[in-house]
């Protein structure tokens, strides 16, 4: 992490999408369908396909991650995989110490595949926990156990060198002794991280739908921060920081492709709904594929790309974005770095305000946000920014 005043070099990222799902988790707004079989060498040519146009696009660049997202990964085989790194390193110059992040569920039908993905050189596992209480697992729509859970963590840390797994909380009903107990036994079985969300209800999803008919209620919004700062201190008394507001990590052990996208850096994505932020020739590009599986496919294969808009980002909007993604990280953000994506400086007159409310800390150059900023980021970043 950088010291006060540094600036950390935000690296490039290749994000790979895998759309499809055995189910459809009923919180989830991710780009995922349900699908029973897959050819799976179509999917790696048009995958390798998309990504020699993103090569077009970028030039020569060093990748320093790469991470298969989804949808459900590990629903990919192993030859699928080996397949699109292989398509990587063709195209672009892979760095030596490269992380290769792969998103899994931890059915004991996917964790089979752990050393096939560890061969195709997947170095890094994130696997898709979300509870360790059957019948919470059970509410959140998981098609696994808890023991699958526990059994899939210990054959990942077997596999692979670098280990993560996510944690839904704040979910209806759960008191802070509950998720204490939940969170303590956790971080007994996790490696150097931890991703830890609280659940949030988003548009379009089944939770949405049965949570505007009463079916349940979420924690109130002080009951939720409680949850919030119980964690952290958990996490801390483990070893593990919040170097972001959702993940908590040894030194060291931070996720370094979530680390280009938290930095502003840039990002080629292929695969249907993937999104990419890139630099060229001066100017900042946000591209965006197809959503549906079926459509992105065609398109790949009649004009070697399923991109359906590459969109110039303006100063104003670059500098948001920078500031939002930047504001998330414990290290927080370069100021002049802030004033070269936006074209302005940012008002001292507010950043002294908020520091006085005891909502940011000013750092020489850099500017972050306190534990209690970053409870309340989206206000925060709306009294910074907006005029």
């Amino acid at each position: 992490m950088p010291a006060s005043g540094a600036e950390a070099e935000p690296g490039f990222g290749v994000y790979v999408h895998w759309p499809f799902c055995l189910s459809k988790c009923p919180y989830c707004d991710f780009n995922s369908h349900v699908a029973a079989n897959v050819d799976q060498r179509q999917w790696a040519a048009a995958l390798a396909r998309e990504l020699a146009h993103m090569r077009a696009l970028t030039g020569p660049r060093e990748v320093a991650s790469v991470f298969f997202g989804g949808g459900t990964p590990s629903l990919m085989e192993a030859a699928t995989v080996e397949a699109v790194m292989e398509r990587i390193a063709a195209l672009w110059t892979v760095s030596g110490d490269v992380e290769v992040t792969l998103e899994a569920n931890p059915t004991s039908v996917e964790a089979g595949r752990f050393r096939g993905y560890r061969r195709a050189g997947v170095n890094r596992l994130s696997l898709g926990v979300q509870s360790l209480d059957d019948r919470e697992l059970k509410f959140l729509g998981r098609l696994h156990s808890a023991d699958e859970a526990l059994h899939a963590i210990a054959l990942a840390r077997e596999t692979f060198p670098r280990l993560s797994f996510d944690l839904i909380y704040a979910r209806p009903g759960q008191t802070a002794d509950a998720w204490a107990r939940e969170l303590r036994l956790a971080l007994a079985h996790a490696v150097d991280h931890l991703s830890l969300y609280q659940l949030t209800i988003e548009e379009g999803t089944a939770f949405a739908r049965l949570y505007e008919k009463g079916a349940f209620r979420l924690p109130e919004e002080e009951d939720a921060a409680a949850l919030y700062r119980l964690t952290g201190e958990i996490c801390a008394e483990a070893g593990l920081s919040a170097y972001e507001v959702s993940n908590y990590a040894r030194p060291g052990a931070e996720c370094r492709h979530n680390l280009v996208y938290w930095r502003y850096g840039d990002y080629a994505g292929a695969g249907p709904g993937a999104h990419g932020r890139l630099t060229l020739g001066g100017r900042r590009v946000a591209t965006r594929a197809l959503r549906a599986p079926g459509a992105w496919l065609a398109a790949v294969e009649e004009r070697g790309h399923g991109l359906e808009a590459e969109d110039e980002i303006g100063r104003e909007e670059q500098g948001e974005e920078f500031m939002l993604m930047g504001l998330r990280l414990q290290e927080g953000v370069s100021l002049a770095r802030f004033e070269r994506h936006a074209g302005h400086a940012l008002d001292e007159g507010r950043i002294a305000r908020l520091v006085e409310e005891g909502l940011l800390l000013r750092e020489g150059g850099r500017i972050r946000a306190t534990d209690e900023g970053r409870l309340v980021l989206d206000p925060l970043l709306a009294r910074l920014l907006v005029a």
